[in-house]
């Protein structure tokens, strides 16, 4: 459900912490709201146990096996000679790690992935705003009317969003490798490298925010999906960047922490532990959750700061 001109004007402007604020209020003075998405959540919260299982499996023997290698003495070139892991040493520890066989799995199950992820994302705005928007548990009627065309947006969107997204972790992935052969070595390039990954991690926060507000608008405005969604996005979040960037970074950390400290014990273990993943599935999925009512609400807050701009620019104009 979308709210009206009329009633975004009337809510109040929130910085950073009230959007996190009013994003808590939601799920605990609604409880049928933890209810429905509870419902939801069992199709990701196992596709996403499944997927961590064999990707951190595969990363801990593959570090692992690659720890074992004794560091070769020869054939490097001189910027490398004295750095372990070298860029061979990385080569082997990708060639170990990577195999045809969970790419294709891995692959599957993060489409898989996407589209349950998509789904519970379409839910928890929809309902999420019908609360929002009439202070009362309006949970159902939002995704039960035009089921297809409130499916069909978010996933253009969403599309669009994952090509984007794809781009920027690739090439903060590369400056990442170049960062990570050269250390030992340490020289100006290396420097370098490391402005540029701290300049390009923050427009892809930054970004991102804008990518995400775009899939809620295109939940909430059923015509506008894809590029005008994502337009529409970063034309009223002008301003209001950096609050979408604090909620942006704070979930990213989240999910960060989560899978490191989940990739820390499996190491110390030897192997990746059930339980840990469970835990890290089961907070994953509730910050997901957080996070959607923060960008819905966060949305509302730039529609309104957007409104407002425009009206007064029209009384100026007429004044």
């Amino acid at each position: 459900m979308q709210m009206d001109d009329s009633r975004i004007a009337m809510k109040e402007k929130l910085e950073f912490v009230g959007i996190i604020k009013e994003a808590l209020k939601i799920p605990i003075k609604n409880p049928k709201f933890i209810f429905t998405i509870l419902l939801t959540f069992f199709p990701l919260f196992c596709s996403l146990c499944l997927h961590e299982t064999m990707f951190q499996r595969a990363l801990i023997e593959s570090l692992r096996s690659q720890a074992d290698d004794p560091p070769p003495h020869e054939g490097f070139v001189s910027i490398y000679r004295y750095s372990w892991p070298s860029l061979y040493g990385f080569r082997g520890w990708i060639g170990n790690f990577i195999s045809g066989k969970l790419l294709v799995q891995s692959f599957t199950l993060l489409a898989i992935i996407h589209l349950f992820d998509l789904l519970n994302t379409i839910i928890t705005v929809s309902t999420a705003s019908a609360i929002y928007a009439q202070e009362k548990e309006t949970l159902t009627k939002p995704f039960i009317e035009n089921k297809v065309a409130l499916f069909k947006g978010p996933l253009i969107t969403s599309i669009y969003a994952l090509l984007l997204n794809s781009l920027a972790l690739v090439g903060l992935f590369t400056l990442s490798i170049n960062i990570y052969v050269m250390w030992s070595a340490f020289t100006f390039f290396t420097l370098t490298y490391m402005l540029v990954f701290v300049a390009l991690f923050t427009k892809y926060i930054e970004w991102s925010a804008v990518w995400n507000t775009g899939i809620v608008i295109s939940i909430l405005e059923q015509n506008k999906h894809g590029d005008v969604a994502l337009g529409v996005s970063a034309y009223i979040s002008r301003g209001s960047r950096k609050r979408g960037f604090l909620i942006m970074l704070v979930f990213f950390a989240w999910s960060f922490g989560l899978r490191l400290s989940s990739l820390c014990v499996g190491w110390q273990k030897g192997n990746v532990v059930i339980e840990v993943i469970l835990a890290q599935a089961c907070l994953d999925c509730l910050g997901s959750v957080m996070k959607w009512v923060a960008f819905m609400i966060y949305f509302y807050d730039c529609k309104k700061r957007f409104i407002e701009k425009k009206f007064d620019g029209s009384a100026e104009g007429k004044a």
